[in-house]
Parts: C-alpha cells; structure tokens; sequence
C-alpha cells in the first residue's frame, strides 16, 4: 500500500514570531520550509555581516558560533512542536531547550552564508521531544547535533 501525499506547510517570520518566544538578536530563524507536522522540517538562517556577534566573533573573520547553529536547530525543532500542539487546540505556555548530544562542527559559517537546519524527529513522548538536526550551507554538512525540547503547557 502506498500512502497518502503528505502536504508541507511553510512558516514565515510572522508565523515563528507566534511561535517562539525568541527575540532579535536571538532569533535564529527567519523561515521555516517543508513542515511535516512535527515529524521533519528545514529551518532557514540568512547570515549576514550586521549581527552583533560578529563584533567579537572574530573582528578579523567573522564566523558564526557553534552554538548559534545548535540553538538554530533547537528553536527550528520547537517551533513545529508548538505549532503541532496548537493545531491539537492546545497551546504551550513555553518551549524549552532540554539536552544537545553527538555534536559536530565541520565547516565555519561565514556572514553571506544561507543554512539550512533539517530536522528530523526521533521520538515523542508526552510533553518531550527529540530530534536529528543537520545544519547545511549549499548543501554541505556543517554541524550536527540531537537536541530535545520540552512544551510546558497549562
């Protein structure tokens, strides 16, 4: 048997703005494509010279922080959490960034650079989830981690 097609949803920057509770300069995600419920989806980051870190990371090549791309992958993966409890009628109070695993950095980010966080789900249990990220920048791996987010809800 086949299944049936599945239709992918997108979020613009509007859309996760209602989903996270993040902020400039800590927004990670400018827009998110090819949302499977909360199974997968691929987040996208716009790089670009003007953004604070920068400033001290380095002033003589800038590069974008390790950690900056695994907290890109975990606020990608916990927007579709939410955005799947609240098409359930539910709506999480918070989103919390609970455990990084099997880290690793490949290539340096640089401002210009385009990535791309593909999130796939590992599991789900109740208000906890676990995820298979890969950051990529024209299709080359960059980094790669499992993350978890835990929904607080009312």
């Amino acid at each position: 048997m086949s299944e049936a097609p599945t239709t992918l949803q997108t979020a613009d920057i509007m859309r996760i703005l209602d989903l996270l509770p993040h902020r400039y300069p800590f927004l990670l995600v400018d827009k998110i494509i090819e949302i499977d419920g909360d199974n997968s989806c691929i987040g996208i980051k716009n790089v670009t010279f003007n953004e604070p870190q920068f400033t001290g990371h380095f002033p003589t090549r800038p590069i974008f922080p390790g950690v900056y791309l695994i907290e890109g992958m975990a606020q990608t993966a916990g927007a579709i959490c939410v955005a799947s409890k609240i098409s359930q009628q539910e709506k999480p109070k918070q989103v919390f960034f609970m455990t990084i695993d099997k880290v690793k950095f490949r290539k340096p980010v640089e401002p210009g650079d385009r990535v791309e966080f593909h999130m796939k789900k590992l599991n789900n249990r109740r208000n906890m989830w676990w995820y298979r990220g890969e950051a990529k920048v024209d299709g080359s791996l960059v980094c790669e981690a499992e993350v978890s987010a835990m929904l607080v809800m009312d």
